[in-house]
């Protein structure tokens, strides 16, 4: 058994994790909002790639950049017109608000595409590329999934920590009222946030659907991971994020390679593992 191999896979794995996990962490650590439809809204977007896809013949990831100013819309008016009417201290109402959302969702899905399984085709070669770095072969998605990881949090960073924008976000986060008073509107910060955090969610759609088949229902999985990633970094940091995703990744490739049995099951115990010894996670925000 080749360890290494096995190890850079749970690495490149990890990556993909971080994009499901990168949009709910930037939502949660601007307005604390627990989004129970985020799994399914990643789902929403392979399926609108898809259509893309087989209506009009574009590539994949041309797809996904027509996709993503739509996601970024839906983003934008859910928050506005909905999600914002359900913040306040009580967490239950946005729970359970995402929770409908979720339903319907799949819903929608199954009715519009029935309950088959569909795969995006990512074009040529690629699905199938891979490079051979002798002890390791490192496949083109996975790898190209991992890169996008890193450039989406890079980016989203750079947003939060150095522009006028992040700075608004920064401050509706610590202080909605008195970003009001200072000519902030929180309501289309917030609307702006989910925007961004749903053209994350294409890119991640993106590599869900290149590599591997869905189907309506498998958005509450994808949020599984999303939320143990983002528990396992620390709720609202982005790097965290990706470590988080990476300890997942690895712990199911590793889980995979000793029983196939144990390739998800392996990734919930590293979760559990992390959660007993750091319970805020790896690296959390100060608290507030």
């Amino acid at each position: 058994m080749n360890w290494l191999d096995t190890i850079v896979q749970g690495i490149l794995l990890g990556g993909l994790y971080a994009l499901f996990a990168a949009g709910l962490s930037l939502v949660f650590g601007i307005m604390r909002l627990v989004n129970l439809a985020h799994g399914d809204l990643i789902v929403l977007a392979a399926f609108l790639i898809l259509l893309l896809v087989t209506a009009l013949g574009l590539n994949a990831f041309v797809a996904a950049l027509v996709a993503a100013p739509l996601m970024f819309a839906v983003g934008w008016f859910l928050q506005y017109h909905v999600l914002n009417r359900t913040l306040g201290d009580d967490i239950l109402p946005p729970l359970l608000v995402t929770f409908g959302l979720s339903i319907v969702i799949q819903n929608a899905l199954l009715e519009g595409f029935s309950a088959d399984s569909r795969r995006i085709p990512a074009g040529g070669a690629l699905e199938t590329a891979s490079l051979d770095l002798g002890a390791v072969s490192v496949g083109v998605m996975p790898l190209l999934t991992f890169v996008s990881a890193v450039a989406v949090i890079v980016i989203l960073n750079r947003v939060f920590y150095g522009t006028a924008l992040g700075r608004a976000f920064r401050a509706t986060s610590d202080d909605p009222v008195t970003a009001g008073l200072m000519g902030v509107e929180p309501r289309r910060v917030f609307a702006t946030a989910t925007g961004i955090a749903m053209v994350v969610v294409t890119i991640a759609a993106l590599y869900l659907g290149t590599r591997a088949n869905f189907d309506p229902t498998i958005g509450p999985a994808r949020l599984i991971y999303a939320f143990e990633a983002v528990i396992i970094g620390g709720l609202g940091s982005l790097w965290g994020t990706l470590a988080g995703g990476i300890i997942i990744g690895v712990a199911q490739t590793v889980g995979a390679a000793v029983n196939p049995e144990w390739q998800i099951l392996a990734g919930h115990v590293a979760f559990l593992v992390v959660l007993i010894v750091r319970p805020r996670g790896l690296f959390p925000r100060a608290a507030d």
